[in-house]
């Protein structure tokens, strides 16, 4: 082949090439851009992937849709930590080296946040602390005007401790909040949204985990008119564990929205996810994605990803999408598995055969649904909470 030939073949390869790397956006999960620059995130449309079940309009400008030159300027939730020897509290500037450490944002609205933050709350828990009592982190919202917030929580090697996050108040806040788990640590925690009615939250909660860390985080969801979390799990060693949990309620016009992302990227990690959501009343929507990534570098990944949905009334709508990619045949198990209806017609028969009435019959139905991740939250007086909210809920019920 002459020089001519030669080189006409190698124009075609690179073209067909850049055809495939063109063809090849949002096949995987493992190829969705990550980047703390803004404009790299387009003003968004609604038509893309993960935002076509969000209703941008409801969002209050937490996406920035004029454009890369605004900023989110509001004053941000306030935030306040229960004392307890061995974690301490600081307000950084954001250029402190600790912020973004591991975590980039990896959508529009995460690096929305992440662009407009002047000041950032650290939680640092020491290295071998042993707390039986909770850390209790309050966020506090105190101002509807649209803002942006980031939390960033250390937890030291060795070290043993039950963490929850109350989110409450009234505000309109994107938030970035980021767990950096020790090797051999074990952390508990537990992030309720109790958010007022008027409320928009969008939140990205990511976590890497240590080698032979285990990172137990439990999100419960039934405040707010619009709430759109990610909670992402990345392993940064060998041996950790994870267990995602999730709860949500969902009343007549309420939108809650979780999309969680579990990345196995290294040997012998452990992933559990289970979310379970209830709706009731006209418009009432909740969104579930689960995205699960086992990567082409790993060997002996344990993996299993579950969401439920209850639908109690008409008019309320739940999507439920659970994704598995898995790169690699050496691995110890792997499964995904979803669903979305009504109640159980053999559990209500069994009941009303036994003389309960149906109305009571059906409550005690859901509340056995819902039990199965309050009772995994794993701290006495947060089970009892929230079990006294599901109460409220379902006293409210009406069949």
């Amino acid at each position: 082949m002459g020089e001519e030939g030669e080189n006409l073949v190698v124009k075609q390869a690179d073209e067909q090439t850049a055809e495939a790397e063109e063809q090849k956006f949002g096949t995987s999960r493992a190829d969705r851009k990550t980047s703390f620059d803004l404009a790299d995130f387009p003003v968004l449309t609604g038509e893309e992937e993960d935002w076509r079940f969000t209703p941008l309009h409801r969002l209050a400008g937490l996406h920035l849709p004029e454009g890369d030159d605004n900023l989110l300027t509001g004053p941000a939730p306030t935030v306040n930590v229960t004392e307890h020897e061995g974690v301490s509290l600081e307000t950084v500037a954001r250029d402190d080296k600790r912020l973004g450490s591991f975590m980039v944002p990896d959508d529009r609205t995460s690096a929305a946040a992440w662009a407009s933050f002047k000041e950032a709350t650290v939680v640092t828990i020491a290295d071998n602390v042993e707390l039986e009592e909770p850390i209790t982190i309050s966020v506090e919202g105190n101002s509807t005007e649209p803002a942006a917030q980031h939390i960033h929580v250390a937890i030291g090697a060795n070290s043993k401790v039950n963490l929850v996050i109350n989110q409450t108040g009234n505000a309109v806040v994107n938030q970035n909040m980021e767990f950096a788990v020790g090797q051999g640590a074990n952390a508990n925690v537990t992030s309720i949204q109790a958010w007022d009615d008027d409320a928009v939250h969008v939140g990205s909660q990511q976590a890497s985990l240590g080698k032979d860390s285990t990172f137990k985080h439990v999100v419960i969801t039934y405040g707010g008119s619009l709430v759109r979390l990610t909670p992402i799990t990345r392993f940064a060693g060998d041996g950790a564990t994870t267990n995602m949990y999730g709860l949500y309620f969902a009343d007549a016009g309420q939108h809650l929205e979780h999309r969680i992302f579990i990345d196995h990227s290294t040997d012998n990690c452990t992933s559990d996810a289970l979310y379970k959501g209830a709706l009731q009343g006209q418009g009432a929507r909740t969104v579930w994605v689960g995205d699960v990534l086992i990567r082409s570098n790993t060997q002996g990944t344990d993996s299993f990803e579950k969401n439920e949905n209850l639908l109690l009334s008409e008019g309320a709508q739940a999507d439920s999408i659970p994704n598995l990619e898995i790169e690699t045949g050496i691995i110890d198990s792997g499964g995904h598995a979803s669903s979305v209806g009504r109640f159980d017609e053999s559990q209500l028969f069994y009941l009303m055969a036994r003389g309960i009435p149906e109305p009571l019959a059906r409550k005690l139905i859901v509340r056995g649904f819902l039990n199965e991740v309050i009772q995994r939250i794993g701290i006495e007086d947060v089970e009892q909470s929230v079990t006294d909210v599901m109460e409220d809920e379902i006293a409210g019920l009406e069949f």
